[in-house]
């Protein structure tokens, strides 16, 4: 008979200390499939239960607060509960929630977009990242009249069959569960940083679109070197390819404008999630008029057979109008990601600093307003402190490692200490200050005492 692991103290005190959380856990479990809503929320041995929010912090069922890195899996770079867009939400509740008709709310939040997003001379709006995702590469496939989408590998691009491909170590793997093959042959996944190896594969001639995380995979994860994008944007020209920013996650978060106007670089077309819509469900679809002219109703013959079908019932509803115009108009003033960036700096700075002093392997890194951390291996340059890019780390590790950490010990003990991580890391928003980076490095130290003491540095 094979036996259970033995039970480490970090465990035993996650399991006494969230016991209510456990409770919740395995009711849920009788209802919903695998027991949660979403993966990136699997935890072992369970994951936490939240009954509230405000600001920069979450409060669990007990009603313990927790510093908050997650923020709605980024979408909330306002923080939780913000104001004026709740006052937006109220107002607009009394109005109606779904008219199935077009309303003012949707061309004046398609106009806010416009004057933020360089790439967004039309928009179109979807229901999530997922979505925009699939209606861009559709338009892509329709204006080129090719099949292939190019991806890089450990991009995430949401759940759905083509784009999944590549995304979780090993990136050579063939196969997705769930996925015909037939599907995963119309998508082309190579190393990002490598253009020569992006040169050769649209030397083919057969590549619609070039989807891309201009953050770097995963929100940074394994960033892009620096002149990347800038030549992505070259060859994708030279060979008439649909150049595609996914800016689910850096769309209004890396600057007012998007990653695309931090890096003074414009796609073709963009992929809008999370902040787009003020924290509620939707997203959007922005780029040049040639293209985005696909989703329009002709007269003209043959025109059916090109115009790109797109329905769905919830495509900016008013509700979502109201807190997506409003969190857009908030996002306006760089003022915010400015503070954002100078907390995560300071946080990424004071990780390094402490794992240095006390001799450990890992680092922290990232860019803008995010951070991640492993503890895995140490890169060649953690004595500068704020790191961009570790050096020396192997992608696959730097992706496997951060994904490990939502369920990893690390997230358990800092759970422990007070603060909740996301992927590994997290991204910051508007509510967090000072005080809240000072007691998350303090909490840091201590849940590294913890990891010790189990023997996890052994």
């Amino acid at each position: 008979m094979v036996q259970a692991p033995p039970k480490t103290q970090l465990i035993s005190d996650f399991e006494t200390h969230f016991a209510s959380s456990r409770e919740m856990f395995e009711r849920a479990k009788q209802s919903i499939a695998g027991g949660i809503a979403h993966d990136g929320r699997h935890q072992k041995p369970f994951p936490i239960y939240v009954s509230r929010a405000g600001g920069a912090y979450k409060y669990d069922i007990e009603d313990r607060r927790l510093i908050d890195f997650a923020m709605g899996h980024g979408a909330l770079i306002l923080g939780h509960g913000d104001p004026d867009v709740r006052a937006a939400m109220h107002a607009q509740i009394d109005k109606g929630t779904h008219y199935g008709s077009g309303h003012e709310g949707e061309i004046a939040w398609a106009e806010q977009i416009r004057k933020m997003i360089p790439s967004a001379e039309r928009v179109r709006f979807v229901a999530s990242g997922t979505e925009a995702n699939l209606l861009a590469m559709r338009l892509a496939r329709s204006y080129t009249g090719k099949n292939t989408i190019l991806k890089f590998e450990g991009h995430f691009h949401g759940w759905s069959d083509y784009v999944i491909k590549s995304e979780k170590p090993p990136f050579e793997s063939p196969k997705v569960a769930g996925v015909p093959d037939d599907v995963l042959r119309t998508v082309a996944a190579v190393p990002a940083n490598n253009i020569e190896m992006l040169t050769e594969r649209l030397s083919q001639g057969d590549v619609a679109a070039i989807l891309v995380e201009p953050s770097g995979a995963s929100w940074g994860q394994i960033p892009l070197d620096a002149d990347f994008l800038t030549k992505l944007r070259e060859v994708a020209t030279q060979v008439g390819a649909v150049l595609i920013f996914d800016e689910v996650i850096t769309g209004f978060r890396w600057s007012p404008g998007g990653a695309q106007k931090r890096f003074g670089i414009t796609p073709d077309m963009t992929t809008m999630a999370k902040i787009v819509a003020g924290g509620m469900p939707g997203g959007a679809v922005a780029g040049s008029e040639e293209i985005m002219a696909f989703l329009e109703f002709r007269d003209e013959p043959g025109w059916a057979k090109r115009k790109v079908i797109h329905p769905g019932t919830f495509n900016a509803n008013p509700l979502t109008a109201a807190a997506g115009l409003t969190c857009l108009q908030k996002c306006a003033d760089p003022a915010g990601q400015e503070h954002c960036d100078r907390l995560a700096s300071h946080l990424r700075s004071g990780i390094n600093v402490l794992l240095d002093k006390r001799g450990l392997p890992g680092c922290a890194w990232g860019a803008s307003s995010a951070f991640h951390v492993i503890l895995d291996e140490t890169p060649k340059n953690r004595t500068a402190g704020d790191l961009a890019q570790p050096i020396g780390i192997n992608p696959e590790t730097l992706k496997a490692s951060a994904k490990a950490g939502r369920s990893g010990p690390l997230s358990l003990a800092m759970q422990l200490e007070g603060v909740d991580l996301f992927g590994g890391g997290g991204m910051l928003s508007v509510r967090h200050t000072d005080e809240d980076i000072a007691f998350t490095i303090e909490a840091f130290d201590r849940a590294l005492d913890r990891l010790e003491r189990d023997g996890y540095f052994a």
